[in-house]
């Protein structure tokens, strides 16, 4: 079921480095988990036998450390911490990066950053202009992504959270979805031929597995998933919810062709769980408490920008988004 939560909306280029920074920040929130305790059991008599042995519980992977070390190149260390800041560089591209393959995209970007860096530094780049400005952005950029994560990021717990959750789940109305199945064919005619051996006693599965012209209908008997009504095309979905359990539709046309709907249930819809919008309410969370410090120390301070156009663009970028 898709969410129906949507965190706040900050405009513009602010917007995009709250998101790139909440992203990685996040990983900070404590998530609940379940501590197992060992048990202890008394020694059996001598002349009984031994009971068998109970299997041992699954051994917990270790969580690294940030001062792991990963790698050495030339001599020089690349420890866990680095490759958080690597992802931090990278950012939403790693999205595009198979899970099975993240931390290897990560070192090799941590290795490069390290071959490149020594040999500026043997070439003597440290004492040009160029590095001087950028060494500036660069120490900023970490003085800021350290301090929100200080100040932001690890002011979110999971009770806030879970907080969150609750008011917005209560919000949200309740909905109905259905479980239905359907036959599609090409044309009018067709449907209706199909209704007709229907309305005689033909199984809608066997028929759907026959005609339906949906790919995948000759092995799923054209069911279909639980769905609410936003999810499908809306004449379809229209004659799906008006319809009892156990009807079947007279020709429905979409733009897919003409369809013949039995539904086979009604239920009401489950809501989001805690943990499928855990991610989601911890970034909309972080993103109106950093937008909060961010208006804080904006208004704290004076910001001079002599051009009267570029001063106006700017305000309007770094304006709060209108409320929802």
């Amino acid at each position: 079921m898709t969410s129906q939560f949507t965190p706040a909306k900050p405009t513009g280029t602010l917007k995009s480095a709250i998101v790139i920074v909440a992203a990685l920040a996040l990983g900070s929130v404590p998530l609940a988990a379940n501590a197992q305790d060992a048990s202890s059991s008394a020694q059996p008599a001598a002349a009984a036998p031994a009971a068998p042995a109970a299997p041992a519980a699954p051994a917990v992977p270790a969580q690294p450390k940030p001062t792991d070390v990963v790698a050495t190149v030339g001599g020089e260390t690349i420890t866990e911490a680095d490759l958080a800041y690597a992802a931090e560089d990278i950012g939403q591209d790693l999205q595009q990066v198979p899970q099975d393959q993240i931390r290897a995209v990560l070192l090799a970007q941590m290795i490069d950053l390290k071959l490149m860096a020594e040999a500026g530094r043997t070439a003597g780049v440290t004492d040009t202009d160029d590095y001087k400005s950028r060494l500036t952005y660069l120490t900023d950029r970490a003085l800021r992504r350290a301090y929100t994560n200080q100040a932001v990021g690890s002011t979110i717990t999971m009770d806030d959270i879970k907080a969150a959750y609750d008011k917005q789940v209560a919000a949200m109305p309740d909905q109905e979805e259905v479980e239905a199945r359907h036959i599609l064919v090409s044309t009018e005619d067709d449907a209706k031929a199909i209704k007709a051996q229907l309305d005689g006693g033909a199984d809608f599965a066997t028929l759907a597995k026959e005609k339906s012209i949906e790919p995948g209908a000759k092995d799923s008997g054209g069911e279909l998933s639980y769905f609410t009504q936003d999810k499908m095309v809306k004449p379809f979905a229209d004659a799906a919810f008006a319809m009892k359990v156990g009807e079947v539709s007279q020709p429905v046309q979409t733009q897919f062709g003409w369809h013949i709907i039995k539904v086979e249930d009604r239920r009401k819809a489950a809501k989001p769980t805690l943990e499928s919008l855990t991610q989601q309410i911890g970034q909309s969370l972080y993103v109106a408490r950093y937008r909060a410090l961010f208006d804080k120390l904006r208004t704290a301070t004076t910001i001079d920008i002599p051009d009267a156009d570029l001063k106006a663009q700017v305000n309007a970028q770094l304006a709060p988004a209108p409320q929802q």
